[in-house]
């Protein structure tokens, strides 16, 4: 009994061999018990910030983003929000690491389009990782997506379902 469990243990405690095992799953379709109504879905065409605190706005748009092959963007910001939550520094270690290698470097699996100057600081500040490491990041991506994506979102014929 007791080798049963440090065998249960001994495989919880591995480390996860890629940085799949720590993508942030979204479900396929938004979540039908939240759905907004007309009234507060009309906001999000005036407030990504509203949009991306709404989990059915959040899950619309992600949808609408992987439709045109630019989920990274939200799922950047979702990853930033998320990190600045921790309160652990070894857990802000390893998210800093985890967040770097699938957004930030050179041919990421999820590069989002920042410039150099902004990947260049972003690399400083995880010299010592804290809960702004990413602030510059994420700020560039958030105009980015407020800028380009969110009016593309509003004209969708999903989101103009939302407000009928």
């Amino acid at each position: 009994r007791a080798k049963e469990i440090k065998t249960k243990l001994g495989t919880l405690l591995q480390k996860p061999d890629s940085a799949i095992d720590f993508i942030i799953p979204y479900p396929e379709k938004p979540p039908k018990a939240q759905k907004p109504s007309p009234g507060e879905a009309l906001q999000w065409r005036d407030s990504l910030e509203k949009l991306l605190q709404d989990p059915y706005g959040l899950t619309s748009f992600h949808s609408f983003l992987r439709s045109e092959f630019s989920e990274e963007n939200a799922e950047f910001w979702v990853a930033c929000e998320d990190y600045k939550k921790t309160k652990s520094p070894v857990k802000m270690v390893e998210k800093a690491k985890k967040i770097y290698e699938e957004f930030i470097q050179t041919e990421a699996p999820k590069e989002v389009n920042i410039d150099h100057f902004t990947k260049d600081v972003t690399m400083k500040n995880l010299v010592e990782p804290s809960p702004s490491s990413f602030d510059m990041a994420q700020k560039r991506i958030f105009a980015l997506m407020e800028k380009d994506s969110l009016p593309r979102f509003v004209r969708s014929e999903f989101y103009q379902e939302l407000i009928k």
